[in-house]
């Protein structure tokens, strides 16, 4: 089994997430036997175990830093019991930081040799993605996550929509900041272009809205209530998860105030549809915008 292999296991089962059935099986289970949550931590590091044999990075300290990782915010879940909730707590906002935090900052790369990296951090992130959903579908059970396929046609235009609004405006204010050059025509071919539209889809654009929108925006909407004052909060968090990328020095301001704004656009499309793939339509449109234009 190759490592694209891997990563496609990986993808399938996220996608898996948003069959009805499979979410309310998830539930009548968990709400009945919460304990049941418990083998998500040994099965998920049982899966990075082998991926990192693949890879050849496999080592005990390793495997024990993932067993940790994956219990935790799993510990924080079980210990309010299962859903429906309603309200979050503390508890809950904990769980989304020790999913996020981790990946974040790189923990345990220097138990990973550097050619394996960038695939075992793939791996991690499919696994904080589908504990994240098992938690907060699955266990706690949070209305409006909107992790589920378009139910009406504005789902489809809202991308489209915001792209036209958001785009320029990302445009100027990044050319004005130099966080990107002035725009030129593409220089790949359209297969390629085509192509990346779906990576970027699936690897970054889809991620991040799980995470920021149907976990971080929608909790703190439903603690605080759908003010515009929630949604510039998502989308400052939003922004300052950016303060640690390149390509200018760190912490790259510049980019935190793109994704910023950008970030209001993503949560203001999330806030109008009925599916997170809406916002995450949008994102990889501004991504792959940037990336062959700019």
């Amino acid at each position: 089994m190759g490592q694209a292999t891997v990563l496609a296991l990986w993808l399938a089962v996220v996608f898996a997430f948003f069959a009805p059935a499979l979410q309310g099986r998830l539930q009548s289970l968990l709400h009945r036997r919460a304990a049941w949550i418990w083998a998500a931590p040994p099965l998920l590091t049982a899966a990075f175990a082998g991926a990192a044999l693949l890879a050849g990075a496999f080592t005990v300290p390793l495997t024990l830093l993932v067993l940790a990782y994956t219990a935790a915010p799993v510990l924080c879940a079980f210990l309010q019991g299962p859903g429906p909730v309603q309200r979050p707590t503390a508890l809950d906002f904990l769980t989304i930081l020790l999913l996020w935090l981790p990946i974040e900052f790189a923990a345990g790369a220097n138990l990973v040799p550097r050619a394996a990296q960038g695939f075992l951090h793939s791996v991690t992130y499919g696994i904080a993605i589908v504990l994240g959903l098992a938690l907060f579908i699955g266990l706690r059970s949070f209305p409006g996550l909107k992790f589920n396929l378009p139910r009406r046609k504005r789902d489809l235009w809202l991308p489209l929509a915001g792209f036209a609004i958001v785009a320029p405006a990302l445009a100027v204010v990044g050319i004005a900041l130099g966080f990107i050059p002035p725009p030129h025509l593409p220089v790949q071919t359209a297969g390629r272009m085509a192509g990346a539209a779906g990576l970027i889809f699936v690897g970054t654009a889809l991620p991040e809205e799980i995470l920021f929108r149907s976990l971080i925006q929608n909790l703190l909407m439903q603690r605080f209530g759908s003010r515009a004052g929630t949604l510039l909060a998502a989308s400052l968090i939003f922004g300052c998860a950016h303060l640690d990328n390149g390509p200018q020095p760190l912490p790259n301001w510049r980019y935190m105030i793109l994704a910023t704004i950008a970030g209001l656009a993503y949560g203001k499309v999330f806030q109008n549809a009925s599916t997170v793939l809406s916002s995450a339509g949008l994102h990889m449109l501004v991504d792959w915008t940037k990336h062959f234009f700019f």
